[in-house]
């Protein structure tokens, strides 16, 4: 009961601290990342202290340290995962997938046919479950990375063409009659006009997919993968019942799809800054 008691205590101090901090220096640039810090850092202190306290197993809930341990034994491991999962297979796949859903959008933006045809199709095809795809795809790919990277492009390719298709239909017909009055043809009006104006859509479905990829390349690796993979790692951790391991690869991918994530969300800002949504954070 102490412990119980002592885990209130500290949770309401930490949030009184952070609701200050977000009141009193909410607007400053090191209140951003201080603040968020802070609240990792406090969840981080409560999970150690309830799960010591509370003499949780570890096979059930291990604490930080124990996960801070298992990193650091076995990072070997953890590297062959992440080059095997995050390199070849998510980051090949969502680069597929991404440029050939451009791709297929300028097609579909030149035909009517393919617009009333394929996309009622994509939006069938991205509503299967990945738990229906992924096994197919790893019979017809074979179980190493390239099937992991189909899968990828199976999931990140409709997001990212239903969103380049709304960004390309997005100039108004002012902006379309300015570029005839100026005797723009298609491809001219397509890389001066519409490309831009589609940016902050194509970006959208860009960053909506780098967690979709991190998902596909892991979940494909449950059906069948070489002795190597995050998820291949994570499903015989679970039978071996070593879950600081398991606990491990959670991290490594929640940091890796973080990093994928703000690194696409800054070459946005740094290609969009033009639009009214990058200039309204700065």
């Amino acid at each position: 009961m102490s412990w119980l008691i002592f885990a209130i205590v500290f949770w309401l101090a930490a949030w009184a601290l952070n609701n200050w901090l977000a009141r009193h220096h909410g607007s400053e640039r090191w209140a951003r990342f201080l603040i968020p810090a802070l609240f990792g850092i406090t969840l981080l202190l409560l999970w150690e202290g309830l799960v010591r306290g509370l003499n949780i197993s570890p096979v059930i809930l291990p604490a930080p340290s124990q996960i801070a341990a298992s990193l650091m034994a076995s990072t070997d491991v953890l590297r062959e995962d992440f080059v095997q999962t995050i390199l070849k297979g998510a980051l090949s796949g969502y680069i597929i997938g991404c440029g050939a859903a451009v791709v297929v959008a300028i097609l579909i933006d030149r035909s009517p046919f393919l617009q009333r045809g394929l996309l009622p199709i994509g939006n069938f095809v991205a509503a299967l479950p990945i738990v229906g795809i992924a096994p197919i795809l790893v019979m017809w790919f074979g179980f190493d990375w390239q099937s992991k990277a189909a899968v990828v492009v199976v999931m990140v390719f409709f997001p990212v063409l239903v969103n380049m298709v709304a960004g390309l239909a997005a100039t108004n017909a002012l902006q379309r009659d300015l570029m005839a009055t100026y005797s723009a043809s298609y491809w001219q009006g397509l890389f001066k006009m519409r490309l831009p104006a589609a940016m902050p859509f194509l970006f959208n479905g860009l960053k909506i997919a780098t967690t979709l990829a991190l998902i596909g390349a892991i979940v494909a690796e449950f059906f069948g993968s070489p002795t190597k993979g995050m998820g291949f790692r994570i499903s015989t951790a679970v039978g071996q019942l070593d879950l600081p391991l398991v606990w491990s690869e959670i991290t490594v991918a929640a940091l890796a799809g973080s990093g994928f994530y703000g690194l696409v969300a800054l070459i946005e800002k740094l290609v969009t800054f033009w639009h009214p949504s990058q200039r309204a954070r700065t």
